[in-house]
């Protein structure tokens, strides 16, 4: 049995971005993995460019109707056999020390189930920062998915012993959800080194469902809330300064929450679009 499973959801991917992602998982440094692969396109497969790629490591499946990006993953998941879950997107590259140092993590550190990483924008270079600490990261949760995804490693008994998957009432947000209902059972980490690159371009999910996305974020906002009032009463202690830049008068468009490490700056009040320390300049 393999200590980690790496689980890809491929849709409609281009054909380099996916041979690039591939290629970023067989060459890690960490070898005791399998590389799960769910097809969610029955009209569109990319069957060829995956069974070129000679490793018995790759897993490849195809769903026969469409189910969703939710309920892929929730096929990912139950097909995993690994210890460890290594989310991963099919335009994205994993740097080639990324599973060896989450595995590492989670071996040391039992009581955190969830473990990511920085990032940089494959796209325009630039970092993708978000706060390191279990306390950081659950008090961030209150407005913002402070971990990169298809960064993120998952230890796979605390999903199963809450029963917590994926929704799909709250995709494509569905990442963000899953982290914040498993705010009660475990810790949460962001390694400090960038051990990932994102593809940010315009065939996203974040850009083609925006709208979509911003309800389900205001949707998880009231649920994670609620859930857990404590925290959410430190995270507004916490915040020191909201300013917002409204249009027309009226509609926020861009809203600035300063607390006392972090300047977040977020569009609409719902999508982040720069995390600074406050050492750093706005």
């Amino acid at each position: 049995m393999p200590k980690v499973s790496v689980l890809m959801p491929v849709y409609r991917t281009n054909e380099q971005f996916l041979r690039e992602a591939i290629e970023s998982i067989l060459n890690q440094t960490f070898t005791d993995f399998e590389l799960l692969i769910v097809d969610d396109c029955p009209t569109d497969r990319r069957e060829a460019v995956i069974k070129s790629y000679q490793d018995s490591r790759i897993k490849y499946y195809q769903n026969e109707v469409k189910l969703g990006i939710s309920q892929a993953r929730n096929r990912l998941m139950e097909l995993a056999q690994g210890e460890y879950l290594a989310v991963f997107d099919h335009d994205d590259v994993s740097l080639p020390t990324r599973l060896e140092q989450e595995v590492a993590f989670l071996d040391q550190h039992p009581d955190y189930g969830v473990v990511s990483c920085q990032c940089k924008s494959l796209v325009s270079g630039k970092p993708i920062t978000h706060p390191c600490s279990d306390e950081e990261i659950r008090v961030d949760l209150m407005l913002n998915c402070s971990l990169m995804h298809p960064a993120t490693m998952l230890r796979k008994s605390v999903l199963n012993q809450h029963h917590i998957q994926y929704e799909e009432q709250f995709s494509p947000s569905e990442d963000y959800a899953l982290f914040c209902r498993l705010i009660p059972y475990t810790k949460f980490c962001n390694l400090d080194e960038v051990l990932f690159l994102y593809r940010d371009h315009e065939g996203n999910t974040s850009h083609l469902q925006q709208e979509r996305m911003q309800k389900a974020t205001l949707a998880i906002h009231a649920q994670v809330r609620t859930a857990n009032p404590a925290l959410y009463q430190t995270y507004q202690n916490l915040v020191t300064e909201r300013t917002k830049y409204k249009l027309f008068g009226f509609l926020p468009v861009i809203t600035v929450y300063r607390d006392l490490k972090f300047t977040r700056v977020y569009l609409f009040n719902t999508i982040p679009v720069l995390l600074l320390k406050r050492t750093q300049s706005l």
